[in-house]
């Protein structure tokens, strides 16, 4: 493996800057990225995805776990020639997607073998692409390692009661466990956000363990939540009404207080109250 050059040197022979229409913001600290990458774990024999590598910041660390290789998925056709340049460095094979990873089917893409996804994702896309990896059937991630707004992080964690608590922490706590293991102040990047970001892991839970219907655990949380200053029994209607039942006909079968609001019911609840959901629906 020869040294590739520095990375600013790299972005600057490509003459590429951050695009704020794709929510860019370069990731420069190596020291940063590197504490990254490593908390993928031993990815030997394994498949490391990543979205939105832009100029590479995080691509270098992750092409250095040696897995068996990197799929870097990137929708901004500039970075293509810097990104195809930098895995010219590293005994790694380096694939690139041009694409919207949105889009992509990355079971099919992989083949079927273990798979970690690492990423400073783009801030616009952040929440959609983690319920898109959340509900994938079969699951086929063995980690998530993704970087995040500050603010979204700290919802994907959070627990009940907390005010960062709702939908998608329930949705992920279905699946799998998160937790922040990093932080990064906006200073880190180029250029520098407004708002601080962090780290989050998510690790699949046991298969045995997990709620898998989240089709129906979307229809109660988006019902209970949209309006979280009310008691269950108002802010169920939606949910209700989509299954041709009362409110209170689902909360008695899910076991809830109907006179409690959404943020102080833990996942489990919300887990009982989606089974309710689809029962009455039929």
């Amino acid at each position: 493996m020869s040294t590739p050059p520095p990375l600013r040197e790299m972005i600057a022979e490509y003459g590429l800057r951050a695009d704020k229409s794709f929510g860019q913001h370069f990731l420069l600290d190596l020291n940063l990225t590197g504490k990254i990458a490593s908390l993928c774990g031993d990815v030997s024999g394994m498949t490391v995805i990543e979205v939105g590598p832009g100029p590479g910041g995080l691509t270098r660390p992750l092409l250095e776990l040696a897995p068996e290789r990197l799929i870097a998925v990137e929708m901004d056709g500039r970075f293509i020639p810097a990104l195809n340049a930098t895995g010219g460095f590293y005994e790694t094979p380096l694939k690139i997607i041009e694409g919207d990873a949105l889009k992509l089917d990355e079971a099919a893409l992989t083949g079927g073998g273990p798979v970690v996804i690492a990423s400073n994702l783009p801030y616009n896309v952040g929440t959609p692409l983690l319920i898109k990896w959340l509900k994938a059937d079969p699951l086929f991630w063995q980690r998530l390692v993704l970087m995040f707004q500050k603010e979204v992080a700290e919802r994907v964690v959070a627990s009940a009661g907390s005010k960062s608590y709702g939908r998608l922490a329930i949705l992920t706590a279905a699946v799998a466990s998160a937790r922040i293991v990093l932080k990064a102040p906006a200073r880190a990047f180029t250029p520098p956000p407004k708002v601080d970001s962090a780290v989050v892991v998510i690790d699949p839970l046991p298969a045995a363990q997990r709620f898998t219907d989240l089709a129906a655990l979307e229809v109660v949380t988006e019902s209970a939540f949209g309006q979280r200053r009310k008691t269950l029994r108002k802010s169920l209607g939606m949910a209700a009404g989509r299954a041709n039942t009362i409110t209170e006909t689902l909360l008695v079968a899910a076991g809830i207080d109907p006179g409690a609001r959404a943020e102080t019911i833990p996942p489990e609840g919300f887990f009982a109250l989606a089974r309710a959901w689809r029962d009455a629906r039929g």
